[in-house]
């Protein structure tokens, strides 16, 4: 964004910060008065963005007026928004940087200067999402001398167990992505405007939060509120630290990279009022998930969220950040906490210089975006208010198949039971009552054992959600080393990782002395970025997969992150839970979930005594004392030190410098894109969908990792013979994550989740049938049929269609196959922008109505005719051969989205502006 200059609509409002630092800034409330004292404090940080932006054309003064008058103009009027930067990750962020550079070819080709193609918007890109757990160690039953056990952290020199395993998992990381990395870095050297966080720095959301966060933007002397949007659904995390932020898709950040602004419906913004405070025995992620329940039962989706009330103060700020870290699993845009003494004090202690919080404390005064327990002017004024009192929330873990299945730690047992009886679906198993009580015996390193139904395999401390938050994570060391002093020890077949979201989470595990003891039992630090979170848990060992095969056992994952959805860590493991990272360290202790902590022991010490969970849980005291000595100031500016430095590896690795990539043809990394192939100078009318086949018919709550898996590659799969038939081998495949900057292997990945469940088979698989033939094939085998007979294709589902994760290839994806609509009872958000972005059109079935209540099978094939002059939520007639008809609504929520379907797509639009 440029400085403000003369021609901007609000001029009048820059004024100097009194404070001598002759920093300048907009005195938006002198626009309001009374008007912007009641705004939401999240509102008014998108009210200073129009003010500052306000150019008469991207950004109208009628659109800072709707802003201002919120109260009347919420879930109605649209607004455009600028945010502070970008923020991308290498899953995500790969195919916006393969587009961008693709773009500079299509600009090319239309007699455009590819040189142009820059982000205007600040934009950092985190290599996080590649991490594979390669090399672990399982739990090691006699550990001598724990006290003397040699370490060294290779962040900050502080002893740290085994750095061989981070060292090796690195070294793997780097030879098995290094076209990707650099393409990264030729994208680093010709895209101005983009700054690369090296791999094995951290993840993109906690690296956000710990170092790229300004709180207070400024900018040629200007001061103004950060903001971020960005490719990662935890983005969200920011607004814990009072940066307002929230995941959008790739698509839509392309297109803010490029200097567009997001465009958005004013939200409502409901205020959540936090009373009390918590009881010793909850953690963070209990307060996390209580706050969840009872958002999502009051149907936040699509809402801001704001917290305000005493309780707040209660919470530290890596509380907050835990907090608002979920609020993509409650359906909430974003939940905000606005800047307080606690913030100030936060940053105080992560090194913040001094001058700039004296700056930035008075310029969030001077412009009523500093929260104060004693404010004179009173609480803002809401759409609705929510009230949870701290006190009534008990300790709880999530699953076994869904985040928002919440069960209490004290009735998990006879939950889990319930589960194995209840039918196939969102909770049950359908185990046989006779069967329930089966064990397999394994033999495993010498040692036997027996497995069961609700036996732990797998427990991930893992770099998703929770584990920057010192609290917890000094809580599960502080219960490991209990655990390790009474004789207490995780069995060795159980896989154990422990992946922290930066070197911050090693250094004061390991200065606090607990680390020695997470090793002991098994979790060892493996690396630092996305592991087991997105389904990168590495092969459980072939004794375990073959007992639990030959008992059909429904066993069991622990892990301390924020999703869960059927099948995404590997086939074996048929429930998994999420729990906070102590809570995991239990089960893995326990080595099943079906045990009752109350009336059960963990195990017997060496004098055969019981011990229980709560003998070794710690107090909320224990923990605050270690962690008010161990997350110091240092330990920040030394990640900070990290980050701009980089390593050996990265600093050394060779990238090319050319105005245009160098596409490798032989490359199964990274490939020039195909979507503007047929790219004219104007867009063309929307063409009609005549005859087209259903691909899938699907039901409900299909997720985006159902549309396009981010995990490993299965060996019979349509990705899986493409890299075949180049000369890889399985071992080479990777995941489809790390491939998203090949469109070829992505299209075939495309609906190739082993859970999806498509009522053509009947059964989870991903397959389907192509009715000219009959045949049932892989769903990309069919797609290629279908486009090679010239015949349309459209997707049919119910309700919540493309909830989960942000992915743009979500949308891509079915794009290259063919897709032209998709016609849903309801959609997730983010995931219906990204079907209008890449040209697919959003078709809504009427309420009350669906593809049962309507008579439909799938079978039938569908046509619809588009207006010339579309209108958002027009209502169309959709015909069928068998001579039904229906109305259908066009989805799109404002002029801009069709604008966007008009060009074909966000790439095209913006391709074309460059031309």
């Amino acid at each position: 964004m440029d400085a403000p200059s003369a021609g901007y609509t609000f001029e009048y409002l820059i004024e100097t910060l009194n404070d001598s630092s002759r920093k300048k800034f907009f005195n938006v409330p002198k626009l309001g008065g009374a008007k912007y004292d009641v705004l939401p404090y999240s509102v008014r940080v998108l009210l200073e963005a129009a003010v500052r932006n306000c150019d008469g054309f991207l950004l109208k003064k009628e659109d800072v007026l709707n802003i201002l008058d919120w109260r009347a103009t919420q879930s109605h009027a649209e607004v455009p928004f600028f945010p502070a930067r970008v923020l991308l990750q290498d899953f995500t962020g790969i195919p916006a940087m393969v587009d961008l550079a693709a773009m500079r070819e299509a600009v090319k080709t239309l007699g455009g200067d590819p040189k142009k193609v820059h982000p205007a918007c600040p934009t950092d890109l985190t290599v996080d999402h590649s991490l594979q757990i390669d090399f672990s160690k399982c739990a090691i039953q006699n550990a001598p001398n724990i006290e003397n056990t040699p370490l060294l952290c290779p962040f900050h020199l502080q002893p740290v167990p085994e750095p061989e395993t981070v060292l090796k998992n690195q070294e793997v990381e780097f030879g098995r992505n290094r076209e990707r990395l650099q393409f990264f870095k030729w994208c680093s050297r010709v895209f101005r405007n983009v700054a690369l966080i090296p791999p094995g720095t951290g993840m993109a959301h906690q690296v956000s939060l710990e170092y790229l966060s300004r709180v207070v933007f400024e900018e040629d002397a200007f001061l103004f509120p950060d903001s971020v949007v960005g490719t990662d659904s935890h983005i969200t995390m920011v607004n814990g630290l009072g940066v307002l932020g929230w995941g959008v898709g790739g698509i839509e950040t392309e297109a803010v990279m490029l200097g567009l602004p997001v465009s958005l419906t004013l939200p409502e913004v409901v205020g959540c009022e936090l009373t009390g405070s918590s009881n010793p025995f909850v953690t963070s992620i209990d307060v996390v998930l209580g706050i969840t329940k009872h958002l999502r039962q009051a149907g936040v989706a699509g809402k801001f969220v704001e917290f305000f009330g005493s309780g707040v103060s209660q919470l530290s700020v890596v509380d907050r950040t835990t907090i608002a870290n979920m609020c993509p699993e409650y359906g909430a845009t974003l939940s905000f906490f606005p800047v307080d003494n606690v913030t100030l004090k936060h940053l105080e202690h992560t090194g913040f210089d001094k001058a700039k919080l004296e700056s930035m404390e008075t310029y969030l005064k001077a412009v009523k975006l500093f929260r104060s327990d004693q404010s004179d002017s009173g609480e803002p004024e809401y759409s609705q208010v929510i009230r949870i009192n701290l006190n009534s929330i008990v300790a709880t873990v999530s699953g076994p198949k869904r985040p928002q299945d919440r069960v209490a730690v004290t009735e998990m047992k006879s939950d889990f039971r319930a589960c194995l009886s209840e039918k196939v679906g969102f909770r049950g198993f359908q185990i046989a009552a006779e069967k329930q009580s089966d064990a397999v015996s394994l033999h495993y390193e010498g040692s036997d054992y027996r497995l069961s139904h609700g036996a732990v395999v797998l427990a991930a401390v893992t770099s998703c959600t929770n584990n920057c938050n010192p609290s917890v994570m000094l809580a599960a060391g502080l219960l490991a080393k209990k655990a390790v002093e009474a004789g207490l020890r995780v069995q060795p077949y159980i896989r154990t990782s422990l992946a922290p979201g930066s070197g911050m989470v090693t250094h004061y595990l390991s200065s606090s002395g607990v680390l020695p003891y997470l090793r002991t039992l098994g979790f060892e630090v493996v690396g630092y970025g996305c592991s087991t979170c997105v389904g990168n848990t590495g092969p459980l060992s072939e004794a375990v997969l073959s007992a639990v095969k030959q008992g059909d056992l429904v066993t069991c994952g622990v892990l301390s992150g924020n999703k869960n959805f059927e099948g995404r860590l590997c086939d074996c493991v048929r429930a998994t839970y999420l729990a906070s990272p102590p809570l995991v360290v239990a089960y893995a202790i326990a080595g099943t979930v079906d045990i009752d902590f109350q009336t059960e022991p963990l195990g017997t010490d060496p004098a055969g005594k019981d011990v229980f969970l709560r003998d070794i849980w710690p107090s909320r005291e224990e923990v605050q004392q270690v962690e008010e000595g161990q997350v110091l100031c240092s330990v920040f500016k030394a990640l900070k030190e990290k980050v701009e430095t980089g390593d050996k590896r990265w600093n050394s690795l060779d990238a090319p410098d050319s105005v245009l990539f160098p596409w490798d043809s032989k490359s199964t990394y990274i490939r020039c894109p195909s979507f503007f192939d047929k790219l004219t100078k104007e867009p063309a009318a929307p063409r009609p969908i005549e005859n087209a086949h259903v691909l899938l018919h699907l039901g409900d709550a299909v997720t985006t990792d159902h549309i396009s898996p981010a995990g490993s590659i299965s060996r019979s799969s349509a990705a899986a013979k493409y890299l075949t038939n180049r000369g890889l081998t399985p071992r080479e495949f990777n995941s489809y994550g790390a491939r998203r900057g090949n469109d070829a292997v992505m299209t075939r990945g495309t609906f190739a989740n082993i859970k999806l469940l498509n009522k053509f088979i009947g059964k989870p698989a991903p397959k389907t049938i192509h009715f000219p033939s009959g045949q049932t094939l892989d769903v990309f085998e069919a797609a290629e049929l279908y486009q090679k007979e010239g015949i349309p294709l459209i997707i049919v589902a119910g309700k919540k269609y493309g909830s989960g994760s942000s992915r743009d290839w979500a949308a891509k994806g079915p794009y290259l196959l063919g897709v032209r609509a998709v016609l849903a009872e309801s959609y997730e958000k983010i995931h219906k922008a990204h079907l209008v972005g890449i040209g697919i059109a959003p078709l809504q079935f009427l309420p009350g109505e669906n593809a049962e209540s309507l008579g439909l099978t799938g079978r039938e094939t569908f046509s619809l005719a588009f207006p010339e002059e579309l209108s958002p939520g027009v209502t169309l007639t959709m015909k069928t051969s068998t001579g039904k008809a229906f109305r259908v609504i066009a989805s799109f929520e404002n002029d801009v989205e069709i604008t966007l379907y008009q060009h074909g797509g966000l790439l095209n639009f913006v391709a074309r502006k460059f031309s």
